[in-house]
């Protein structure tokens, strides 16, 4: 067991990765109370919106309004995505604690995702990040497509790298590398981290994982084995990327908790409050959510 962190944080993407996704849109009323649910849980960060154009993500076009209004918990960090200066803008008069910039380290996506190049995209970033730091707010750097790309196919580490390099030099307090089409296997992100942490400090990393292929967990696994300890999931398994054909929802919170709580890992969350969390946003949406822990959960409870 020593070849385990002993704590491990979590950052809850649901309310932003996850819901963006969804075909249905969600009230503002039901996304404040499924915040306020998961912020009683013990999570230590909740990204719970994204102030993009509305017309790029109608599902978080309430983003403003959310924030404003969510309870804030004294021990949680309130993120949300922020794409440039306007957006940033009003993520700071919404009361963010922290702002999440984004972009790819595959050329194609990037354009996709973003409508710029890799290159064009740094500026504009390197802007919306010096403006959060001034006015003392954490930044995360999110690289989505770190393993493949659904346009370009296995990704090289050096590409990654090099993205890194960059966000880190203009300013970013850590990196969230993503699997964002979820196919990315425990060899691929041995091989990454290797390449990665030779480079920078693990407290720098964090590891976002979707679970298409149903190989997060392992991916976690893995990571766990080389003392990484911070990691994005959503409640139920949210999620979801509307420039990646066929991702499927984040690594469940339910499944991620079930395993490290197994592991004797903390978290410092309350299992229980996800699955209240989970129930409430699931009832929402109408549909079953993919968590396997939350679905075993609910049918003991059944009896």
């Amino acid at each position: 067991m020593a070849r385990f962190p002993e704590f491990v944080q979590i950052k809850e993407v649901g309310p932003r990765d996850g819901l963006q996704n969804e075909e249905k849109r969600v009230s503002s009323t039901d996304k404040i109370t499924f915040i306020d649910l998961l912020s009683e849980s013990g999570l230590q960060e909740v990204e719970y919106s994204s102030f993009v154009h509305p017309k790029w993500v109608p599902q978080l076009s309430d983003a403003h309004e959310v924030g404003q209004k969510i309870k804030r918990f004294p021990n949680v960090r309130y993120s949300a995505l922020v794409p440039n200066i306007k957006g940033l803008e009003l993520a700071l008069e919404a009361g963010i604690d922290g702002a999440s910039v984004f972009m790819s380290a595959s050329e194609t996506h990037n354009k996709k995702n973003i409508n710029k190049s890799i290159s064009e995209t740094f500026p504009v970033l390197f802007k919306v990040v010096r403006e959060a730091k001034q006015a003392k707010k954490h930044v995360t750097g999110y690289v989505s497509t770190v393993f493949d790309c659904p346009y370009e196919g296995r990704i090289n580490p050096d590409k990654v790298v090099a993205v890194c390099d960059k966000l880190l030099e203009c300013g970013v307090d850590d990196i969230s590398l993503g699997d964002t089409i979820g196919t990315a296997v425990p060899p691929q992100v041995e091989n990454l981290l290797n390449v990665v942490l030779s480079r920078y400090p693990k407290e720098k990393i964090i590891l976002h994982f979707h679970d298409t292929r149903g190989m997060a967990i392992a991916n976690i696994l893995q990571a766990l084995e080389y003392g990484i300890f911070r990691f994005d999931s959503s409640a139920g398994g949210l999620g979801g990327c509307p420039y990646a054909p066929g991702a499927a929802g984040n690594v469940a919170t339910n499944d991620v908790l079930y395993l490290l709580h197994g592991l004797g890992i903390k978290t410092g969350i309350h299992e229980q409050k996800i699955q209240e969390a989970t129930g409430f946003i699931q009832s929402k949406l109408g549909k079953p959510l993919p968590s396997k822990s939350f679905a075993a959960m609910a049918n003991e409870l059944l009896g």
